[in-house]
């Protein structure tokens, strides 16, 4: 049977891997890529939470909450990475490179 602990772990090695192919990745669309996993590590949580813990009297939704908190953190996600692309592209036209080390935009 599937518990939450099962979820729990499956979320902090997801947001691991995320964090470390954020913070060891050169590129900057891998980057993006490795924040978008993190997101999808705390969606994990919070549905899981949302499903295991029973509804109380300040939350008698039960596990809507969950899931609607996870909508909104796709919804963000999705608009920083629209931003983000838009963002890295400006820089490639200029810079022709999306290395990290190489964007350093407060130097001509």
């Amino acid at each position: 049977m599937i518990t939450l602990q099962h979820f729990l772990v499956l979320s902090a090695v997801i947001f691991s891997i995320g964090l470390y192919g954020a913070l060891a990745k050169r590129n900057v669309v891998a980057v993006l890529m490795c924040i978008e996993l993190m997101f999808n590590a705390v969606n994990i949580t919070l549905v899981a939470f949302a499903r295991y813990l029973p509804a109380t009297a300040g939350n008698p939704y039960g596990p809507l909450t969950g899931q609607v908190f996870a909508l909104f953190i796709i919804a963000v996600a999705a608009a920083e990475a629209a931003v983000a692309l838009a963002i890295i592209l400006a820089v490639y036209r200029t810079r022709r490179s999306v290395n990290v080390e190489d964007v350093n935009l407060l130097q001509s």
